[in-house]
């Protein structure tokens, strides 16, 4: 429930969660009451929050688990909100969205976040400058807190003059990738020059799960902090070599040179062989890196939809979806859109196909692929991904988790979308053809 004043301003949000935690304990019933009474400023909020166990199998954390299931229940809500007022969907977000420094439902402040701005740049997009009333275009927004642990890294040279990145994360999200590019970026080597070597817990530096959108954001910190290390190494050796000061030399494309004299430099390869061989007089050049858990970097994500609903067979059909997401900073565009592009495929799942369904005895009936709908491929929209960038404090070069924010608000913008098209909104999940129809017959 929420109440609001006429021009809009949120005064009270009530909400009570009930969550199925399954045959063990651990539930995300704290998890979706932060998000629940967190994303916009309500100065009064009274949130119930219940894990409770059944005889179910129990539950398991999946891509931002809890955080979809408070967004659908937040921007339906706003959405019915700014129709009951007369007011833009978006606007009325605007108004109320929570920036930096505002309390989250804990009292805890919330962290440098982008929700103001994401809203603003889907605001700006084509699909919803253009659209027109009953057209079926659906916006919402979600967000996640992120993820947090300490981490470790380690940056070897190579005789060669390239470099052996060490860390204990596995490659789960193209994060290797990125985490070359960092040390490259650092050191200033081609990132064909970096080699990273991971998924050993037992002999890497500690780095966690890889989860939680922290990986980039923990780990990488840590590369970056390993990489710097090993840079300075590198100029202390270079410096003795070249008789020069350290703050005098750069390293570019694999060379130590003096600033302003081109023709005065070593090679990286040059120096590492120096600190690497019978009678070195160098030490070997290797880096060390650790961050302690960092403070929280939250990510948001705001989709734009676009469906067609079939009354006569309760079908619907997403034909355009935009998702425009603060990235912090992206390291790899590419990994990164393709990250908001598996977003937004899974949530069309949960929007359209995807639920569970247990009889009465608790016996999982759509345990298969027969009964258990996944989206094919021709069911996937043409999909956008609009970056935003507000860098994080503690991110390596301001980067942010990116794993979960993209499949947060999917549903709940497809939902919304319907309820453009239809002037119906459906608050239970998956809209099925049959869930469409019944709703519309009542609403005849």
């Amino acid at each position: 429930r929420l109440g609001a004043k006429r021009d809009g301003t949120l005064v009270a949000l009530q909400a009570r969660l009930v969550v199925d935690c399954g045959a063990e304990p651990g539930g995300t019933a704290s998890i979706v009451g932060t998000l629940l009474g967190g994303y916009y400023k309500v100065p009064h909020l009274f949130i119930q929050g219940f894990n409770v166990m059944t005889h179910l199998p129990p539950v398991g954390a999946y891509r931002a688990p809890g955080a979809p299931q408070a967004t659908f229940a937040i921007e339906g809500a706003m959405d019915r909100l700014a129709r009951l007022l007369g007011r833009e969907p978006i606007d009325l977000r605007l108004q109320n969205a929570s920036a930096e420094g505002d309390p989250m439902p804990s009292g805890r402040p919330w962290a440098r976040i982008g929700l103001r701005q994401v809203l603003e740049r889907a605001r700006e997009h084509p699909l919803w400058q253009n659209r027109r009333p009953g057209e079926g275009i659906g916006v919402a927004v979600g967000g996640w807190t992120g993820g947090v642990e300490s981490a470790s890294a380690c940056v070897r040279a190579n005789t060669d003059g390239t470099f052996q990145v060490v860390v204990g994360a596995v490659d789960l999200t193209g994060t290797f990738t990125a985490m070359a590019q960092i040390a490259a970026e650092v050191l200033g080597v081609p990132v064909e020059h970096v080699r990273v070597v991971g998924a050993d817990s037992d002999q890497a530096p500690y780095a966690g799960m890889s989860a939680g959108s922290k990986t980039i954001y923990t780990v990488g910190a840590a590369v970056r902090l390993a990489a710097e290390d090993a840079r300075r190494q590198i100029l202390a050796i270079a410096a003795k070599e070249l008789e020069a000061r350290e703050d005098d030399l750069e390293i570019t494309d694999g060379q130590v040179r003096v600033r302003g004299v081109p023709s005065k430099g070593i090679g990286l390869d040059d120096i590492t062989e120096k600190s690497m061989r019978f009678g070195a007089k160098y030490p070997p050049v290797f880096g060390r890196g650790s961050v302690a858990a960092p403070k929280q970097s939250p990510g948001f994500a705001a989709h734009l939809v676009a469906v067609a609903v079939d009354r006569e067979t309760g079908e619907v059909r997403i034909e355009k979806q935009v998702v425009v997401q603060d990235v912090g900073f992206a390291i790899n565009p590419a990994a990164v859109e393709g990250q908001i592009f598996g977003g937004a495929a899974q949530a069309t799942g949960w929007a359209l196909f995807e639920g569970l369904t247990y009889d009465g005895s608790g016996t999982l009936l759509s345990s298969t692929f027969t009964d258990y709908a996944v989206p094919r491929a021709t069911a996937i929209a043409p999909l956008e991904a609009v970056m935003v960038e507000v860098p994080s404090v503690e991110g390596p070069f301001g980067a942010k988790g990116v794993g979960e924010p993209p499949v947060i608000a999917g549903a709940a913008a497809v939902a919304n979308a319907v309820a453009d098209a239809t002037g119906v909104y459906i608050a239970t999940l998956p809209l099925t053809p049959a869930r469409v129809l019944a709703a519309l017959s009542r609403s005849a």
